[in-house]
């Protein structure tokens, strides 16, 4: 039993996309769902399915690549909050990844979304991830 989930999620994609998988099948929450969701709006992810199963529904994830150089389209994907140490920041101290370049993913109280939603809707909240 691993007490991260979303560590366990963020981990097992970053490994299927430096072994070069085409899919990546990963234990379904709620809360992986919206980030799933959020990747593949942001062009980060080439599709999703989600698998209803007896024991656990499962997400299946298409990873996207480069076309030319087979390079993973996300370059890093990297936990912030953790269960040890929650990282919350308000709308104004909202992070930016790469200069802008990236998204960071925040749980708010509307919801999951990225910080540049989060800016524009003035919400808080906990910075789940950074990717880029």
């Amino acid at each position: 039993m691993y007490t991260d989930p979303i560590a366990d999620y963020l981990t097992r994609i970053r490994n299927a996309a430096k072994a070069g998988h085409r899919v990546v099948e990963i234990p379904a929450s709620n809360l992986k769902k919206e980030i799933t969701k959020i990747l593949f709006d942001q062009g980060y992810i080439l599709s999703y399915k989600f698998e209803e199963n007896k024991v656990q529904d499962t997400i299946k994830i298409a990873l996207k690549y480069d076309k030319v150089t087979k390079q993973p389209v996300i370059k890093r994907i990297q936990r912030v909050s953790r269960p040890g140490l929650r990282k919350y920041t308000s709308a104004s101290d909202m992070p930016r990844v790469l200069n802008g370049l990236g998204i960071a993913i925040v749980s708010t109280s509307r919801g999951v979304m990225t910080n540049k939603q989060a800016r524009q809707e003035n919400v808080g909240g906990e910075v789940l991830c950074n990717v880029y």
